[in-house]
């Protein structure tokens, strides 16, 4: 009876595991092209033609929801490539928000770019290790500061906000807070999916709950 009641529960949990791991490999599962609808068709097709490569990373799970995938993308267009703030200060403001939200894939993808786009490596390592970073140049300082309290304190204070604005503007202001916005919304997209970095990639560090 007792060696019957082992076998059952082991059972029970061996499904519950295979039921669990089915569950978390289904979260948003990267669409294959040849079972897009008509809808996720003109959307891949959107994308291609703005991108000029096909739907990738974060934009695997939103093609679950085609039209907020397209709209995001178009919103990303101007953001990552043409904000008042310039590629590098963008790229800073990325890795922030990636760190903040520990977004491995947002991490991944955007360390490369940031450091080539002339962010310091030193620099990245404080933010990937949740240190302030030293050594900061007078735009990456505003940048850090009006980021980091707009993540940490769901709004900017007095001081920081005149820093922006006297430096890049109300359009730079208002192009600010859309790149920490915008990559929130990626990086809350993959977390919900648990959308996975390539297996040579490396995962930012947890930090204490």
């Amino acid at each position: 009876m007792r060696h019957h009641l082992i076998n059952s529960i082991s059972l029970f949990l061996l499904t519950m595991t295979i039921h669990t791991s089915a569950l978390t490999a289904e979260r948003l599962p990267t669409i294959p092209p040849a079972q897009y609808s008509d809808e996720q068709k003109r959307a891949a097709e959107d994308f291609l033609a703005a991108r000029k490569v096909p739907v990738f990373g974060p934009f695997e799970p939103l093609m679950h929801s085609p039209q907020v995938m397209s709209q995001a993308r178009a919103m990303g267009d101007y953001l990552r490539y043409q904000s008042a703030l310039g590629t590098t200060l963008s790229e800073l403001v990325i890795l922030i928000t990636a760190r903040e939200w520990s977004q491995d894939y947002e991490w991944h993808v955007h360390y490369p770019i940031a450091i080539k786009a002339g962010i310091k490596p030193e620099l990245a390592a404080a933010i990937a290790d949740g240190r302030r970073p030293v050594g900061m140049t007078d735009d990456e300082e505003i940048v850090y500061e009006f980021s980091t309290e707009l993540h940490k304190n769901k709004r900017v204070s007095e001081r920081s906000y005149e820093r922006a604005e006297k430096r890049f503007g109300k359009k730079g202001v208002v192009d600010l807070t859309g790149i920490n916005a915008y990559y929130t919304l990626l990086a809350m997209q993959m977390n919900v999916a648990e959308y996975q970095i390539p297996k040579d990639g490396k995962k930012l560090p947890r930090f204490p709950e």
